[in-house]
């Protein structure tokens, strides 16, 4: 499968000013109570695993090799038991209702297919379960959506695909998600380049 090798490199180096700002306690902070059978989408270099307790059974996904590769190397650390899997989310190769949680972050926007992932969380999460985001999304203003629209191109093409302008609380709604919870933020500064990426949304969405 077709990866992203020089992204993959210079991920972690790339996040790490976020990392130590704001993500690392953000990922800690959702992921603390998680316990049971999880399903982690995008697991990218496995920037979550440290934060699992043991108490969780992950599985993980990453379409790309490059990740999977780096993901590999932070699984053999973690306290919770971790199994890795190659596939895209929007062809999960598990059974419907297989699931307690499922977790994404910074996952949903370069997705090829983000309304079939999302389908396919839902399908494999159990009545009740719960999935657990942390995306960016779409400006809620008009200037700031039309921005992002005009941007996209040249973002994906950098991010590996990553699209800057998908309103991802507006797909959770209708892929039939009750929404327990959603919090938009903006936790970079309004200057390029992550001014195109600022709006953030924390989200619980349980399967009804």
């Amino acid at each position: 499968m077709k990866g992203h090798r020089w992204f993959a490199a210079i991920y972690d180096r790339m996040l790490a000013p976020q990392e130590k700002k704001y993500l690392g306690a953000l990922r800690a902070e959702m992921l603390s109570d998680i316990a049971g059978d999880v399903l982690e989408i995008g697991a990218g270099t496995g920037a979550n695993f440290q934060y699992y307790k043991s108490s969780a059974k992950v599985t993980a996904t990453e379409p790309d090799p490059f990740m999977l590769s780096r993901a590999r190397e932070r699984a053999a650390g973690a306290a919770a038991e971790i199994g890795l899997h190659q596939v895209p989310v929007e062809n999960l190769p598990f059974p419907d209702g297989s699931f307690d949680f499922a977790v994404s972050t910074l996952v949903l926007c370069s997705v090829k297919d983000p309304r079939k992932a999302l389908s396919e969380i839902k399908r494999i999460l159990k009545p009740g379960g719960e999935l657990r985001l942390y995306e960016h999304v779409r400006y809620a203003n008009a200037i700031g959506g039309v921005v992002q629209d005009v941007i996209s191109p040249i973002w994906q093409w950098f991010g590996a695909g990553c699209h800057p302008n998908r309103d991802t609380g507006r797909l959770l709604y209708d892929a039939g998600f009750e929404i327990v919870s959603a919090d938009v933020r903006k936790p970079a500064p309004p200057v390029p380049p992550m001014v195109f990426v600022r709006p953030h949304l924390q989200a619980v969405a349980r399967r009804p």
